[in-house]
């Protein structure tokens, strides 16, 4: 048997182990734990993806309970909302705003409310009848709806 044949890799501890395998639960939690949020009032518990865009990309004016859909969103650059975009709604950000541009002006349509901030969009969705947005993961302390993307 060979010098090298004989050695083995160093064993780690079931406790090691352990903690190795939870932080590597929560990263994966944590990479695509975006939520579509809307106001408490909102009675939408769920929504296709195919329905999650048309909303977002204001194509769909209004709730099934005839509140008017106002969407909150980020720059267009901002990292939650690539994330959200491409993760959730299985878009690029520029596909978003292009619809968005051609609503603006062509006047056919009104364009989504540009916060700057996800502590700013989860407030206006808290505080906007019939708004949606979208947050890193359940917001606390904010009456919003979580609305599963299915």
């Amino acid at each position: 048997m060979t010098p090298l044949a004989s050695r083995r890799a160093p064993r780690l501890r079931p406790s090691a182990k352990s903690l190795i395998c939870s932080l590597l639960l929560i990263w994966m939690a944590s990479v695509d734990a975006q939520v579509l949020i809307a106001h408490a009032a909102v009675e939408v518990d769920h929504l296709t993806q195919n329905e999650a865009r048309r909303y977002l990309m204001m194509r769909v004016p209004r709730w099934p309970d005839g509140h008017a859909v106002r969407v909150f969103v980020l720059p267009d650059e901002h990292v939650l909302h690539r994330r959200f975009v491409t993760g959730v709604l299985g878009l690029y950000p520029y596909q978003l705003r292009r619809v968005w541009d051609r609503l603006l002006f062509s006047g056919t349509g009104q364009v989504p409310i540009t916060v700057t901030s996800p502590h700013e969009l989860v407030r206006s969705v808290a505080s906007t009848p019939g708004a949606l947005g979208y947050a890193d993961a359940p917001p606390p302390g904010f009456e919003v709806r979580i609305i599963e993307v299915r």
